[in-house]
């Protein structure tokens, strides 16, 4: 009998990693960087022209509760889930949604942008509200499947951020008697949460990886103090009346954030400008922090805090990580270009604007807002200009992904 030959490992895994399926619905990252980005691109210009009475759009919710959530809902957890359903793969090796179950979900999650703009809320929230729950219990199932108990609290991050926009919605809809606020400030509680937790990880790496020799090793007790004071004073922000105690957790938060920083040598990354463009937007959360401590004596408005937050973090996290993890994963090299920093600075620029220039020079309030608008637009403009045909192309060496 003539011998069976099996293949060798190396022909298994080259068969396995064979790109297949329409190269945009093979890795999550792909179409929600891209949804993500342009809704940033085109929702943040429409709500400052809304809110300056240049346009009147029909809303299934007020429009101040439409910009909040759909920059929260809509375009950060657009990139939240394209990241960890990337990034879950990669943890735990197993096979994570594509093809038409991936293009269902993005179409679930563009079916509740355009449910926005319809005189539905009831058909807004539903669709709305059926994404996250879907995602998080794919990413939980995954995680344990493979025993990846540590980055189980992000599923638990997931499930939460789910329940603040069924809160949400039914504090819209007047089922509910909260203000629609609350949930929105929980969700962007939790979502500096998952920046923190993230970012605690990437950053020191990447620039340990950017300079040879260096070693960061943060003390887990000083790291477990920094996030549990965070999430404390983010936690008395939403819940708890304004107090000298909300001032004095969110003082020593954005203390700890700071000096957390520091001990990442930020000055080291400062000729990287795919490494200096994180550096720069975590430096918004110890800001954000304080202006948020500042708002609980009035000292600040408290729209300050949101915006260093949402726009100078948020903004500035999700625009270096889209950059990096997008060039990482369509086998390109981890050197941005020229268009690139000027798209990081246009972000930083428009956290400026809208945190900075309001506190400083109030009488110049809607110049800052339109400007910081442009600015912010444009920057994610230039990020779907470069990166739309590579997010829609195969990766350059040839593996699937």
């Amino acid at each position: 009998m003539k011998p069976v030959s099996l293949p060798i490992f190396s022909e298994v895994k080259a068969a396995a990693e064979k790109p297949h399926g329409w190269p945009v619905l093979r890795l999550a990252f792909r179409p929600f960087y891209l949804a993500g980005a342009l809704l940033a691109a085109l929702a943040v210009p429409l709500w400052v022209t809304m809110f300056l009475g240049g346009v009147q759009v029909p809303m299934a919710v007020p429009g101040l509760l439409w910009h909040a959530h759909e920059m929260l809902f809509g375009f950060a957890v657009a990139i939240i889930l394209g990241f960890l359903m990337t990034a879950g793969k990669t943890w735990t090796g197993l096979a994570t949604p594509r093809g038409p179950v991936l293009g269902a979900l993005v179409l679930l999650w563009l079916a509740a942008r355009l449910a926005a703009f319809t005189p539905f809320p009831a058909w807004y929230a539903v669709l709305d509200v059926a994404l996250l729950p879907v995602v998080a219990g794919i990413f939980a199932r995954l995680l344990w499947r493979a025993k990846n108990h540590r980055n189980l609290p992000l599923a638990l991050i997931l499930m939460l951020l789910a329940l603040a926009n069924v809160v949400f919605h039914l504090a819209s809809l007047g089922w509910l008697a909260v203000s629609a606020l609350l949930p929105l400030h929980a969700a962007l509680g939790l979502i500096i949460m998952i920046e923190c937790v993230i970012a605690g990880r990437v950053i020191p790496a990447f620039t340990m990886a950017a300079t040879p020799g260096l070693r960061i090793q943060m003390k887990p007790v000083f790291e477990r103090a920094t996030l549990a004071l965070t999430a404390a004073g983010l936690l008395l922000w939403v819940f708890a009346p304004a107090s000298v105690v909300g001032l004095l957790v969110m003082l020593a938060a954005a203390g700890l954030q700071g000096w957390r920083l520091w001990c990442w040598k930020p000055m080291l990354a400062r000729r990287k400008p795919i490494l200096w463009v994180l550096h720069v937007a975590y430096a918004w959360i110890p800001a954000g922090l304080l202006l948020l401590g500042l708002a609980q004596m009035g000292w600040v408005t408290e729209s300050a805090g949101v915006h260093a937050l949402a726009v100078g973090a948020t903004g500035g996290l999700i625009m270096g990580m889209v950059t990096r993890t997008a060039r990482g994963h369509t086998g390109r090299t981890l050197a941005v270009d020229a268009p690139e920093v000027l798209a990081y600075a246009l972000v930083v620029l428009a956290a400026i604007l809208r945190v900075l220039v309001p506190v400083l020079l109030p009488n110049f309030y809607s110049v800052a807002l339109v400007a910081a608008s442009v600015v912010l637009s444009a920057a994610f403009m230039i990020y779907l200009w470069i990166y739309l045909p590579w997010l829609m192309q195969t990766r350059l060496d040839g593996k699937d992904g």
